[in-house]
């Protein structure tokens, strides 16, 4: 959204309360005692160009609420490569399963369409990429009724999430395809992308009963898939055999997959680190994969937002396109430019 905002601070409002001021250094973590900022060394940041540069590599962005649409639209990028529908759904307040038991299935769909109308008419002609919801059990059950629907689990993460949920659940992902449909009928430039994956006849059962639903593949609609587990990385061949015309990789939960960090859990948040050489060589090997195949490959996880490195190197190895927050267009924009123009890469 573009706003700062400091998180894990654990018992910071409590130690902190008889501070009359204390300056926080957003780089480092440390917090001082009093205005110290003068004293501290800002970051380098490498400002954003006032002018387009052209890349080959496509900018796309990551986006969820659908009054930054119109703002972030006239900026510098080529799509969005992550439209994520849980804030939306989040914005009802109330589970889809309620609402749908109660006789107001139709609205939820209504609602979830004129927020993704919102992004479509803000962007067309360019594409947009909408995630279907991927919410987990403890995120649902925080809305109304939630508790009566959702189990308990001891790793969410890990738990009843993704594609799963279409499948047990026809009736609820129903409302979510009619939505997008209805948008399609106006804006054909939203695409569909399938998160969490286990496998490839659970994603061959999913493109069947998107395809009963009346929504099908082809010219006009293209279906991604996230890579977010390691299951679609060895795997990723027959991922691609089975039709999809476009992965995006899902990097914070690939990470947390690879190195079993839960990336929700504070005492391990120093072990999560998506440059680690395990989660760059699946990285790489996703990419190249599909580079090779002719296949659409993308990253919308937060490490090309955080690591201009990671982002040099997968434009090394042939990644389509990048999708950042909006926060990191311009740098983004920068990097990839420079990227394209080194002389290893420059063709």
């Amino acid at each position: 959204m573009g706003l700062p905002c400091i998180v894990g601070t654990g018992d910071a409002t409590n130690v902190l309360r008889n501070f009359l001021f204390a300056t926080v250094d957003g780089s480092s973590g440390a917090v001082y005692e009093g205005d110290v900022s003068e004293s501290l060394t800002p970051a380098e940041v490498e400002p954003s160009p006032d002018v387009h540069l052209d890349t080959r590599t496509k900018l796309y962005v990551n986006l969820a609420d659908p009054d930054a649409a119109e703002r972030v639209a006239a900026l510098d990028v080529d799509g969005v490569g992550l439209l994520r529908a849980e804030f939306m759904i989040a914005h009802l307040g109330e589970h889809p399963r309620a609402m749908l038991e109660s006789g107001r299935g139709v609205a939820f769909t209504q609602h979830l369409a004129r927020g993704l109308e919102r992004f479509a008419s803000a962007f067309h002609p360019k594409p947009i990429v909408y995630r279907f919801s991927d919410f987990k059990t403890n995120e649902y059950r925080n809305l109304k009724g939630g508790e009566d629907y959702e189990p308990f689990e001891e790793n969410p993460m890990i738990g009843y999430r993704g594609c799963a949920r279409y499948l047990a659940e026809p009736d609820l992902f129903a409302l979510e395809v009619e939505a997008l449909m209805q948008v399609r009928q106006r804006f054909p430039n939203v695409w569909g992308m399938l998160p969490f994956v286990r496998s490839v006849p659970e994603l061959e059962d999913v493109k069947s009963l998107l395809l009963s639903m009346g929504l099908e593949q082809g010219p006009e609609f293209k279906l991604w898939m996230m890579v977010e587990l390691p299951t679609n990385v060895l795997l990723l061949d027959e991922f691609l055999d089975a039709g999809i015309d476009g992965v995006s990789i899902g990097s914070n939960d690939l990470t947390q997959l690879i190195l079993g960090v839960d990336r929700d859990n504070e005492q391990l948040a120093a072990m999560f680190d998506e440059r680690d050489p395990a989660v760059l060589k699946a990285i790489e090997k996703v990419v190249r994969t599909c580079k090779a195949r002719d296949v659409s490959v993308s990253i919308c996880g937060q490490a090309p937002s955080v690591y201009p490195d990671l982002t040099r190197s997968l434009v090394e190895w042939g990644v389509t396109s990048v999708s950042v927050s909006p926060d990191m267009i311009g740098q983004t924009r920068t990097i990839l430019h420079q990227a394209e123009m080194s002389p290893v890469l420059a063709y």
